[in-house]
């Protein structure tokens, strides 16, 4: 999978519902591919008004080592936990590990939050933020002796009574070390204050009283300001960060900065600010990180495509500032600067299940880590008896696509059901399940799961299952016992309405499922995802 943001030109990709798309026809043949999210290039691109971090990947981080940029992001109720992109020109990312690719941390349990990326010593921190078990969120930190891991946890280092968020390390103008976050107020309709409290030198802890440098008071700002970056440039410090309603279709985030002399203040709010807000093609654009690459100043920040949406989720994208005269940063237009995908072909994902191992932009639910391996061109899926059971998924790139899958139908165990799915959360989600000689549409919304239809299906060695949405709002699921005749399972209408799918803070993703007893394992031999305009 490659992706070429600068050869072809740019359009609007508008949703729209037809119903005369001929989706029985059957894709050409394509190259297999492990799903990655960026392209080698030949050169050093000189356009830096990208999506570079396509998907569902907020609260963006980023931080230089070395020669290397390394990113990550906020993963929320997704494991593997924060992943690991490395770059050398802030555009071109390559997926290489997660912080917790596996078993997470004994203390916590969800809200895998806004990781920070922090270098020093020749050791790398990961400070993130997560709730612990039956208590509040937290900031933590995790280290390794080189970015790619393995990273050893140490632990929150604050969890304040409302909640502690936005964790972001930081030196002062002494050289001491701070931790400056965010009291999550807002979540029990009080102010957010910004705090900063010195981190030991081992920095996994904090030493000293904490010093508020501000809080929301704008009215911009809204019930909240978040998501601190800090850079220093000649004579100040800048705090980048976000105001306002961060997340679903009411969204109105929106990006200021602040600066100060000395860390612990006083800071003095931009006048300008907002200096990052929506347009056209991009809404709620906030929480970023600061990066320099030859001279040039950028914030990776995360923001809704117009079109897609709450359906997709905060994509990573770069907007390019500059200094004024003020010495304030400045981003032309006030407005996030990449240019819609011309091509979302770039984003279609294959997997023919022939590598030896589960491809890294596999994703299962925060805590139920499947047993999930490749074998002989098949993804072999223990099935699990609760819910929809077993579940790896795949996050999408439109809010118009298409998904197959094929699964070994003839030797699917009795009472083990197996499918492809878009899912929300646990409690919100639509699938097609094959099983016990049936098919059968299963409804999850609000946590209420009803089966919408169910008929009988002939035996057959191999059956192919198919999801196509429209605009991230209507869903139709079909099947084929030959890969080329599909038939559409019957419904009250066209299509199912599925807006009620996404989270507040996610995405939909694409699921394959394995539903049943622990000793049953179901047999996956293909899936694809195809973008549509």
């Amino acid at each position: 999978m490659s992706f070429d943001f600068e050869s072809a030109p740019s359009f609007d990709l508008v949703p729209t519902v037809d119903s005369s798309t001929d989706y029985a026809a059957v894709d050409a043949p394509l190259v297999d591919s492990t799903p990655t999210v960026a392209p080698p290039v030949e050169a050093k691109p000189t356009n830096y008004a990208n999506i570079v971090l396509p998907g569902d990947f907020p609260d963006p981080t980023i931080a230089k080592i070395g020669n290397t940029y390394w990113a990550s992001a906020t993963s929320a109720e997704w494991g593997p936990v924060f992943p690991m992109f490395k770059s050398d020109n802030l555009v071109d990312w390559e997926l290489v590990t997660h912080v917790f690719p596996g078993q997470l941390p004994d203390w916590c349990d969800a809200n895998f939050w806004a990781p920070e990326i922090f270098y020093e010593g020749g050791k790398t921190f990961i400070y993130y933020t997560a709730r612990k078990k039956n208590g509040p969120l937290c900031v933590a930190v995790a280290s390794a002796d080189q970015p790619e891991g393995p990273y050893t946890d140490h632990g929150p280092l604050v969890g304040q009574r409302l909640g502690s968020i936005d964790g972001f390390p930081v030196r002062d103008e002494h050289g001491d070390l701070y931790l400056v976050w965010k009291e999550d107020g807002n979540s029990k309709k009080k102010p957010t204050p910004i705090w900063a409290q010195r981190i030991n030198e081992k920095r996994m802890g904090l030493v000293g009283k904490k010093v508020e440098l501000f809080r929301n008071t704008e009215k911009w700002e809204g019930c909240l300001v978040e998501g601190s970056a800090i850079v220093r440039h000649d004579e100040y410090f800048y705090m980048f960060y976000a105001g306002n309603g961060c997340c679903g279709k009411c969204c109105n985030y929106a990006t200021g900065v602040a600066r100060a002399k000395s860390l612990l203040g006083p800071w003095e709010k931009c006048p300008q600010n907002p200096i990052l807000d929506k347009n056209k093609t991009w809404k709620c654009p906030g929480h970023g990180t600061v990066a320099e690459y030859e001279g040039r100043w950028f914030l990776l920040h995360h923001a809704y495509y117009t079109d897609s949406h709450e359906f997709v989720g905060r994509q990573g994208i770069l907007s390019e500032f500059t200094w004024n005269a003020e010495g304030w940063p400045e981003f032309d237009g006030r407005s996030p600067q990449a240019a819609p995908l011309p091509d979302l072909s770039v984003l279609n994902v294959t997997d023919n299940f022939t590598s030896n191992q589960l491809a890294q932009t596999w994703q299962w639910p925060v805590g139920e880590q499947p047993e999930a391996g490749v074998s002989d061109g098949q993804l072999l899926l223990t099935a699990s008896p609760v819910g929809l059971g077993a579940m790896v998924a795949q996050r999408t790139f439109a809010a118009t696509y298409k998904a197959v899958t094929t699964l070994d139908f003839a030797n699917l165990a009795p009472g083990t059901f197996a499918g492809i799915g878009a899912i929300g959360d646990h409690a919100n989600t639509l699938s097609l399940m094959a099983g016990d000689q049936s098919l059968q549409l299963w409804h999850v919304k609000g946590g209420k799961q009803e089966c919408l239809t169910k008929i009988a299906v002939e035996s057959c060695k191999n059956l192919s299952l198919r999801l196509e949405v429209w605009g991230g709002q209507r869903y139709r699921f079909s099947y084929s016992a030959d890969g080329l005749t599909w038939i559409a399972m019957p419904t009250e209408s066209f299509a199912i309405n599925g807006t009620y799918l996404p989270p507040w803070d996610r995405g939909i993703r694409i699921a394959l499922l394995a539903q049943g007893p622990a000793t049953s394992t179901v047999a996956f031999n293909h899936f694809s995802l195809r973008n549509k305009r």
